[in-house]
C-alpha cells in the first residue's frame, strides 16, 4: 500500500507532462501490455486487473495517443474539407452538417477556408494529405479539377462538395444551381419586372456560373432579349463589400433596373445595405432575392427572398459518400443532386410602373 501511494506521489509530481501508458501500468502494478488490453480488448482481462487500471487511468488523467495509435495501425481518424469561405453562414450550415455525420463514427472533422483562391486550396489539401487524413472534401475554386487526380492516385478519397462532379469518376453533392438561378430570375419576371441586375462571381466558380445559366434561362422562357433585360456585374468577393460596390454600378445605369438577383445572400445583404443608405425602398423601388436562405434572411429588417438549399443535409450526404469511399473496397460513385426551393418575402414585390406624365 505505502509503495502504491509514493508511485502516485512521484507521478503526480511530474507535472506538465502528458501521461503515459508506463505511467498507468506502474500505478496499476501491471504491465504495459495488460494496460493495452483494457484499452483495446477489455473483455481478455480479469475483472479485478480491470479495475486497478481503470483507477490508475482515472487517478493519472490519462488520455490515450491517438495520433501513436493510428500511425501504428495506419489509420486516421480525421476528415478534411476544404471551402470556398467559411465566413459564409452557407458554409458554416454545411460544415455542421458534415461535423454531425463523422462524429457518428467517431472522426474529427479539420475545416479550411480556400477564399476562393486555387493557391490556398492546394496547398491545403497537401497540408491535410501529410496529416495523413481518411479524405477531404473540396468546394473548387475553379471548373478544372485534374489537379484533384494525384492526391486520389496516392490513395486519398476525395468527395466534392456543393459542385457536380464527372460521372461515374468521382462522389459529389451538389444543389441544381441552374435551376435555383432559374427559380429567383422566373419570380421576378412573374411580378412584372424587365430589367432585372444580377449580381455575380467568377463564372470560374461553377456555382457562379450554373446560376447565371439559370437566370438567363428564365429570361428565354419568357421571350425577354437577354441583351435587354439583364445587367450582369461581377464582383470578386462573394460577400457584403462585394453586393455593395455592384450596385454602385447599377445604380449609375442610364436606364436602370427595377430587381436584382444576388449570387448569394451576402451580396444580397450589401445590395439591401446599399439601397437603404440611398434611399431607395425595397421593395417598392427595387425588389431583392438572394441565394442560399441563410438563417439571417428570415430576420432582416425587410426579411429577404431567396433560393433555399438544404445546407445542412448537404454536408451530411457529402461526409456519408467520403466515409463510404474511404473504407469500402470496389465503391460505387455517386453524384447526389438536391433540388433549391424558392422562398418569398417581403424584399421581392410587383414592379411599380410609373406612370405616364
Amino acid at each position: 500500500m505505502a509503495a502504491t501511494i509514493q508511485t502516485a506521489g512521484r507521478l503526480a509530481r511530474a507535472a506538465g507532462r502528458r501521461r503515459s501508458i508506463r505511467d498507468v501500468a506502474e500505478l496499476a502494478g501491471v504491465s504495459v501490455g495488460t494496460v493495452s488490453n483494457v484499452l483495446n480488448k477489455p473483455s481478455l482481462v480479469a475483472p479485478e486487473t480491470r479495475a486497478k487500471v481503470e483507477a490508475a487511468i482515472t487517478t493519472l488523467g490519462f488520455v490515450r495517443n491517438g495520433s501513436a495509435r493510428q500511425l501504428r495501425a495506419g489509420t486516421s481518424r480525421t476528415i478534411g474539407a476544404i471551402v470556398l469561405d467559411i465566413s459564409n453562414p452557407f458554409f458554416t450550415d454545411v460544415a455542421r452538417g458534415i461535423e454531425d455525420r463523422l462524429a457518428e463514427d467517431d472522426f474529427i472533422l479539420i475545416l479550411a477556408s480556400s477564399d476562393e483562391r486555387v493557391d490556398k486550396e492546394r496547398r491545403y489539401l497537401r497540408l491535410l494529405e501529410e496529416q495523413g487524413v481518411q479524405g477531404v472534401l473540396v468546394s473548387p475554386a475553379e471548373e478544372d479539377l485534374g489537379w484533384l487526380d494525384q492526391p486520389r492516385a496516392r490513395g486519398t478519397a476525395i468527395v466534392l462538395l456543393d459542385r457536380p462532379g464527372p460521372a461515374e469518376t468521382m462522389c459529389s453533392v451538389a444543389v441544381d444551381d441552374v435551376r435555383g438561378g432559374e427559380l429567383a430570375a422566373a419570380h421576378l419576371v412573374a411580378l412584372g419586372h424587365r430589367r432585372i441586375g444580377f449580381v455575380n462571381g467568377p463564372t470560374k466558380i461553377r456555382q457562379c456560373a450554373d446560376r447565371r445559366k439559370g437566370v438567363r434561362k428564365a429570361l428565354r422562357a419568357a421571350r425577354l432579349p437577354v441583351a435587354r433585360s439583364l445587367v450582369e456585374v461581377t464582383v470578386n468577393s462573394l460577400n457584403a463589400d462585394g453586393g455593395e460596390e455592384a450596385l454602385e454600378r447599377l445604380l449609375q445605369l442610364a436606364d436602370p433596373v427595377t430587381a436584382i438577383v444576388c449570387v448569394n445572400d451576402l451580396a444580397a445583404l450589401g445590395v439591401m445595405r446599399g439601397l437603404r443608405r440611398g434611399g431607395v425602398k425595397v421593395p417598392d423601388e427595387m425588389a431583392v432575392v438572394g441565394y442560399d436562405d441563410v438563417e439571417f434572411a428570415a430576420v432582416l429588417t425587410t426579411p429577404l427572398t431567396s433560393i433555399r438549399q438544404p445546407r445542412y443535409q448537404l454536408g451530411r450526404a457529402a461526409a456519408e459518400l467520403l466515409l463510404a469511399e474511404a473504407h469500402s473496397r470496389g465503391h460505387q460513385h455517386e453524384q447526389i443532386l438536391f433540388q433549391p426551393e424558392l422562398i418569398v418575402r417581403e424584399s421581392s414585390g410587383p414592379h411599380q410602373l410609373v406612370p405616364m406624365g
